[in-house]
């Protein structure tokens, strides 16, 4: 069931990771974890992972033998999806085994569980995702996923309890199993049935005629989708009043996801910024744009209507005006933006940005790792852990250009990426593999005379001497 990870394939990539989390024991062990501890990412426990995917699959086995026998095969092929969909999330180690971790969320879940009797007969479990995305998701068989890119980005605890309460509220209106009897119905409709025969019976205009039906559909279940995350605002905000939390997070929450797809880190002084030195100077064209990549899409007029749909949460102003008056009406007294443990959603919240660039990095999305890193590097200019991931990317992508399968681990520039990636996606399929080699040694050498005696780095910094001499 698990990826095992191969040690012989990737040398460097096990050798880099050991290193760090032994200098984090050893700096544990004599210090204590302070808030300058060097980050090391934590190892996925097989053992969890492997009893949560047993228990769970033993459910979808079970739910598969009762799906009604009316368009049973259809009902079963979607129901595979779904749960290919949760066993790549084990697959992939995505699902985040830190014990701490889990006690944490578990305490934030505990208190919507306390303090709303209708939870209590209910049995769903969340859990944090290793993933960078800005979000949060209720996959079936009561699993919620709490991701890490969207957990970093909140200001308190009543916010996390939100977004929990919201995929609460998914699960136990069975948003999810609505949505698919009524695609089921819709599809097996017979004016469906006889629009498909008369397509597939024409002589012309097939194609198009087949893409009006699929756009007809695709908006039909966005309408669904819009009423469904309007019906999980109200009962979250709901099970969110009858605790300690402030059910005003929510309007903050939305507030947030409304903007949260807009990218600050302008890319191009990024880089400039970090892979400029005097003895190999940074290159005007290793960020020029090359027409076909792109296919002319930056030219496109915005459009604002599909702006709001390609976001990763569309229509939160429209959620926010409809929550208001509900919210304006409880009283605020004695509820709190904190009410579990302030110090640990610091704590966890700052840990999971180096999380995320390191589950990229061994998920295999180099360019989306280096995006993450550039990122906070801004912030943390020099951090040991960030400098030498950095390094270390270079020499993984000079490594993968050598044996020419780099473009398993890159993202190729889109039009439904933001411009910030893309540019940083451009500047990498720009380079040449001894570039990739100049580039990282250059930047290391930067850093050597201030972590010249943190292991890791001198680990990398190493590999990246021997390979810009290749």
């Amino acid at each position: 069931m698990m990826k095992p990870f191969n040690p012989a394939a990737r040398h460097w990539h096990a050798r880099y990771h050991q290193l760090l989390l032994l200098a984090c024991l050893l700096l544990a062990a004599t210090t204590g974890w302070a808030q300058n501890t060097v980050f090391a990412p934590l190892p996925s426990d097989d053992g969890i992972l492997s009893q949560l995917y047993t228990r769970f699959e033993e459910q979808h086995k079970q739910q598969v033998t009762s799906l009604p026998k009316e368009n049973r095969e259809d009902y079963k092929k979607i129901y595979q999806a779904r749960w290919d969909h949760i066993k790549a999330k084990f697959d992939d180690k995505e699902i985040y085994t830190d014990k701490a971790a889990q006690q944490y969320l578990d305490a934030i879940s505990n208190e919507l569980i306390r303090t709303n009797p209708v939870l209590a007969q209910k049995t769903f479990r969340c859990f944090f995702s290793r993933s960078a995305v800005p979000n949060a998701s209720y996959i079936g068989h009561g699993i919620i996923l709490f991701n890490m890119g969207l957990f970093h980005r909140l200001d308190n605890e009543s916010q996390a309890a939100f977004v929990i309460a919201h995929e609460i509220a998914h699960f136990i209106m069975n948003h999810s199993e609505n949505a698919i009897n009524k695609y089921v119905a819709f599809v097996n409709s017979k004016e469906i049935q006889a629009e498909l025969r008369d397509i597939k019976g024409s002589q012309y205009g097939k194609r198009d005629r087949f893409d009006k039906l699929v756009k007809d559909m695709t908006f039909s279940h966005r309408r669904h989708s819009r009423d469904h995350e309007t019906e999980a605002d109200s009962v979250a905000v709901a099970l969110l009043s009858n605790t300690r939390f402030d059910p005003r997070g929510a309007l903050s929450t939305l507030a947030l996801l409304d903007t949260i797809d807009a990218e600050p880190l302008d890319m191009a002084e990024a880089l400039k910024a970090q892979f400029h030195t005097p003895a190999y100077p940074f290159q005007k064209k290793w960020i020029a744009k090359e027409e076909g990549l792109l296919g002319g899409h930056a030219n496109l007029v915005a459009d604002t209507v599909l702006a709001d749909s390609l976001k990763t949460h569309p229509d939160c102003q429209l959620r926010i005006r409809q929550l208001m008056p509900a919210i304006e009406r409880q009283a605020q007294s004695g509820k709190q933006l904190n009410a579990i443990d302030v110090a640990r959603f610091e704590q966890f919240r700052q840990h999971f940005r180096y999380e995320t660039i390191a589950y990229t990095f061994s998920n295999k999305n180099y360019t989306r790792s280096l995006y993450l890193t550039l990122a906070l590097l801004q912030q943390h200019p020099g951090d040991q852990y960030l400098v030498t991931h950095t390094g270390n990317l270079f020499n993984s992508m000079y490594t993968a250009q050598k044996t020419h399968t780099l473009g398993k681990y890159v993202d190729l520039p889109t039009p439904g990426y933001s411009a910030s990636y893309n540019l940083l996606l451009q500047f990498v399929q720009n380079l040449h593999r001894e570039q990739y080699a100049a580039i990282g040694y250059h930047f290391l050498s930067r850093h050597q005379e201030k972590l010249g005696t943190y292991e890791p780095f001198k680990a990398v910094y190493n590999n990246s001497a021997q390979i810009v001499k290749e």
